[in-house]
């Protein structure tokens, strides 16, 4: 995983780099600089060939310093440089100023307002806000962001898009390319920040930090090595998970569950059925097993057995019959793990607590937005709230808060799926950029999902990771598969996501 700093945090990590004397202000703002004029020339191998007229934003802090560097950058590769400064320039931060005079030498600035009706050229930079922005645009910046423009290269972060959160303030640039430094933000996966940024690049600005527990962690690649059984083992040995089904016609979701739960590696899934169902589930099914389930007591018997390791409850089980057999599911303490989804959340939508008191650390939740409301309506009546100031309210401060409440892990679903857990440790699987899967947004994907989740932790896995694989995996399985995807071809990409590695 990838530490994903935000606007505090990397503050500190340049302050820290700056007096202990390994670097200057001056010396990070010239990296900066050369950091986005290298992705630019990489991005659009063209604009080399013939420098064309470029046009650069510069704001009143140290982001528009990284701007007046670009420009002079630019310019001594022979681009036409027209540069406009928001506010007086001689009230610009030490290290910005300085580099305003620099740009003085060869070049001039005019007023931002003068921007409004200049003709940006081939290339628009927006130095005009970096990470700290704490206030919505409006008024001028709000017209800027709407400017036409042939390609848009944003600092650091588009301007009006909160580096922590991902959300927009008043209004935000629309980049084609952002190059940010050292370390990516929150900001740049998180809700809108894929859509706002474009291509995302990291330039090396020379720092180093020693990542905190309190970190945001990127989910990077699947180690599928870690997946692949051991040999000399038996069904028993990689775990034995149950997926409790619904009634007749309401079988399909878990099905689907304990479909991904055996393809992800657990020895043995049984499907807990309820008598009314039993011919429809058994007509349907060959490796997965069955066993009756009418109610809470039946559901004990089986959590008698000590060989079963993992429980899934909630896809198409109902609410009523959620509401019954869920107690039963969490009353066996720390045994099983179990993974509450769907109707095993949402049956608690008239009280949350009830859940949260029943809950234990080997539980993982996996609500999508709505049913997180339906358990949290505080927090999500946060998130839905339109952000007034920076840092916004983001998912993962949602996440590991729910989590704490919950006293377990809380896998909050989405493009940028938060996996959060009751001691703060929070990391992000986000489906953007090169790893955009658009085609999950389809029926059953999510059952899927926690079918993977269920066989993770029936093999051994812990709550945490086995939510953080299972969403990589996911997102793995989306891609291998493509257009066109439904939720049953995913656990049939496991196959060959493995091989791949």
């Amino acid at each position: 995983m990838d530490e994903l700093l935000t606007s505090a945090q990397m503050r500190d990590v340049e302050g820290a780099a700056i007096e202990s004397g390994a670097v200057t202000g001056l010396d990070l703002m010239e990296r900066a600089g050369n950091a986005c004029v290298d992705a630019i020339l990489a991005q659009w191998p063209d604009l080399a060939e013939t420098p064309p007229r470029a046009t650069v934003l510069c704001g009143p802090g140290n982001n528009g310093g990284d701007g007046f560097v670009i420009a002079r950058l630019l310019a001594r590769k022979g681009w036409q440089v027209s540069v406009f400064c928001l506010g007086d320039p001689q009230k610009l931060p030490p290290d910005a100023h300085a580099n305003y005079k620099r740009w003085l030498e060869i070049g001039e600035t005019a007023p931002l307002e003068a921007a409004r009706d200049a003709d940006p050229g081939a290339l628009l930079v927006d130095a005009l806000f970096g990470t700290g922005l704490t206030r919505p645009l409006e008024g001028l910046l709000r017209d800027l962001t709407a400017k036409p423009a042939a390609r848009v290269v944003a600092v650091d972060i588009p301007s009006g898009l909160c580096a922590d959160s991902g959300r927009v303030l008043g209004a935000a640039m629309r980049a084609d390319l952002t190059v940010t430094f050292h370390a990516a933000k929150p900001g740049h996966y998180l809700a809108d920040g894929p859509a706002q940024c474009g291509c995302l690049v990291t330039g090396d600005i020379g720092l180093s930090h020693d990542p905190g527990d309190d970190v945001l962690r990127l989910c990077r690649a699947t180690d599928t090595a870690r997946l692949r059984k051991s040999a000399g083992g038996h069904k028993y040995s990689h775990g034995h998970a149950l997926v409790l089904t619904g009634g007749a016609g309401r079988t399909g979701a878990a099905r689907l569950a304990a479909r991904a739960a055996l393809r992800i590696g657990a020895g043995l899934v049984t499907l807990g059925v309820p008598g009314a169902a039993q011919q429809e589930v058994a007509s349907s099914i060959t490796a997965l097993m069955l066993a009756r389930v009418d109610d809470a007591e039946a559901l004990a018997d089986l959590l008698a057995d000590p060989r079963l390791t993992a429980l899934c409850l909630g896809p198409g089980l109902g609410a009523a019959r959620a509401r019954a057999l869920v107690p039963a599911a969490l009353c066996a303490g720390h045994g099983p793990g179990v993974v509450l989804d769907a109707d095993a959340l949402t049956a608690y939508a008239d009280a949350p607590d009830a859940l949260f008191d029943q809950l234990h650390a080997g539980c993982v939740l996996t609500p999508h937005l709505g049913e997180f409301a339906r358990l949290f309506p505080d927090l999500a009546e946060r998130l839905r709230a339109t952000p007034t100031s920076g840092p916004a309210w983001s998912r993962v401060d949602a996440a590991r808060m729910a989590a704490q409440r919950a006293g377990c892990v809380v896998l909050l679903k989405g493009s940028d799926t938060v996996i959060a857990s009751p001691n703060g440790q929070c990391s992000l699987s986000a489906a953007a950029y090169a790893r955009a899967a658009p085609q999950l947004a389809t029926a059953g994907s999510g059952d899927v999902l926690a079918g993977f989740i269920t066989g993770l932790l029936a093999r051994g896995f812990a709550p945490a990771q086995a939510a953080e694989i299972a969403a990589q995996l996911h997102v793995d399985c989306a891609l291998s598969f493509g257009p066109g995807l439904i939720a049953e071809d995913l656990p049939e990409e496991v196959p060959k996501v493995l091989r791949r590695a």
